[in-house]
């Protein structure tokens, strides 16, 4: 019998090091999840809303949250959509049946990008060193997301919703998510009390 491979994330080695990081920052990687690009004219907009328990978010570089994951504004055409309660098969099945008629498209990008979350009081402090954006909550508040780069990587950012501390979503391509972790524990050097580092 064939031995079956389960996907390994590809910042499962980088979790200790997480972990020992002081209280004021917190860096977890989020579990593999679904993800699909969808493209939509405006006709299939509200066609989406029903599958995916959440209208599209129109404005520019905001995202929404769903009832399984969250829609990430890519673009006036393109959104990054993420699910934790389907198979990405199914959930690319149910949203091309929609959109397709319509001119659209959906594809799956399950294996395009890691997740990391961001967490605590220093993480705006964090972000900064290596961020050219700025990540001010008058600026950059709850809800708001940007592609660009962190560390010289490459990311989609997101502001996260409803947390009582700072928080963000970091999107990254599995390639080079050693080196955002790296650069992430590098960084947060700075901000360890010496009798932890």
């Amino acid at each position: 019998m064939a031995d079956t491979l389960s996907p390994v994330h590809p910042l499962h080695a980088w979790r200790e090091a997480f972990a020992a990081l002081p209280d004021s920052l917190e860096i977890t990687a989020e579990p593999l999840v679904a993800a699909m690009d969808l493209r939509l004219g405006r006709a299939a907009v509200e066609a989406v809303t029903d599958v995916l328990g959440a209208a599209v978010p129109t404005v520019p570089n905001t995202w929404v949250a769903t009832p399984t994951g969250r829609i990430i504004w890519l673009g006036p055409d393109e959104w990054l959509v993420h699910s934790d309660a389907h198979t990405p098969t199914e959930l690319e099945s149910r949203l091309r049946g929609i959109v397709a008629p319509a001119g659209g498209a959906a594809v799956d990008v399950s294996a395009q990008r890691t997740g990391l979350r961001l967490a605590g009081p220093l993480v705006r402090e964090l972000l900064a060193l290596g961020c050219s954006l700025d990540l001010h909550p008058s600026v950059f508040p709850p809800g708001a997301c940007a592609q660009t780069t962190v560390g010289q990587v490459g990311v989609v950012l997101a502001a996260a919703r409803a947390d009582t501390d700072d928080a963000f979503h970091l999107l990254v391509r599995p390639s080079f998510a050693g080196h955002l972790a790296a650069w992430l524990l590098d960084a947060a050097i700075e901000f360890t009390p010496e009798e932890q580092q």
